[in-house]
């Protein structure tokens, strides 16, 4: 290496060699083994300042079955879930409403709290800016989605076990059940949100969660409805999630329960994978 011409700038074959800094593939790209710090901060700020939130949404479907299942029960009488075999309305509508409870509180987390952290916060933005890869925010976020859907099916379950809704010792099984349907609901639900960018755009959640709270035979049977709006309503997620509840609870089970867990097993995929994928695209460019 030949020594520079005073006042003269050095050339390239003169300079120190510099580091480059390595940038991980593959999967070390996507997670670095901290969803558990993601998890962990949404439990922080759910203790400090939303726990009134989250208590509150436990309330919703302990009222619509003390308004529905004892109020206009009493005059609906029992219900046929299978061939010869019936129940109180009651005992028809709560585990229904289980499962409605453990999609609210995973949708409501995974959707507008997401959003707000995405576009307000910016708290996507300053994760990913550290060891935190797009795989860990994703996970992290879906679990705690999966945690509060828990914790409200955990507390509409014993609320049902009082009041003697619980048919069948299955009941114990309705617990994993709603884990995975709130893992279901809170993968959609954050992949959905990650194309979101507007408040009108997220009305468009409530526009769906609404028809299919109503129709996937939450308060009437599927028998009821015409031939064609059968088909429809099958093919909607909530229906899936009150067939396996419902069959768990009553002891009493209509279709096949893990064509419903298959069911779920794919919404998972699917919802990791485009959630990963988008907050890599929308963050790590």
């Amino acid at each position: 290496m030949t020594a520079p011409v005073q006042g003269e700038a050095p050339r390239h074959d003169d300079a120190l060699p510099v580091r480059r800094r390595r940038v991980p593939r593959g999967v070390g790209a996507l997670y670095a083994g901290n969803a558990r710090a993601v998890l962990g901060r949404a439990l922080l700020a759910t203790r400090s300042s939303t726990w009134m939130v989250v208590l509150s949404g436990f309330f919703e479907p302990v009222f619509y079955l003390l308004a529905m299942g004892y109020g206009l029960g009493t005059y609906i009488g029992d219900v046929e879930v299978a061939p010869g075999r019936t129940v109180a309305y009651a005992a028809y509508i709560a585990p229904a409403l289980l499962a409605v409870s453990a999609m609210n509180g995973a949708v409501y987390d995974s959707t507008w709290n997401v959003f707000f952290k995405m576009h307000f916060g910016k708290l996507y933005q300053a994760m990913l800016a550290t060891s935190i890869g797009p795989l860990d925010v994703a996970l992290g976020e879906i679990g705690y989605a999966l945690l509060r859907g828990a914790v409200y099916g955990v507390g509409f379950l014993t609320v049902m076990q009082v009041m003697g809704l619980n048919l069948s010792w299955t009941a114990l099984l309705a617990l994993p059940a709603l884990v995975l349907v709130a893992f279901a609901f809170a993968s959609v639900g954050m992949a959905i949100t990650s194309f979101m960018s507007t408040f009108q755009q997220m009305d468009w959640i409530n526009l769906v969660m609404l028809p299919m709270f109503l129709f996937s035979a939450t308060f009437y049977p599927l028998s009821v409805y015409p031939p064609l709006l059968q088909h429809v309503i099958t093919a909607l997620p909530l229906w899936h999630a009150v067939e396996l509840v419902r069959g768990l609870t009553t002891g009493i089970p209509g279709s096949s329960p893990w064509g419903h867990v298959a069911y779920f097993a794919v919404m998972i995929a699917l919802g990791i994978t485009f959630t990963t994928r988008r907050l890599r695209a929308l963050f790590l460019r």
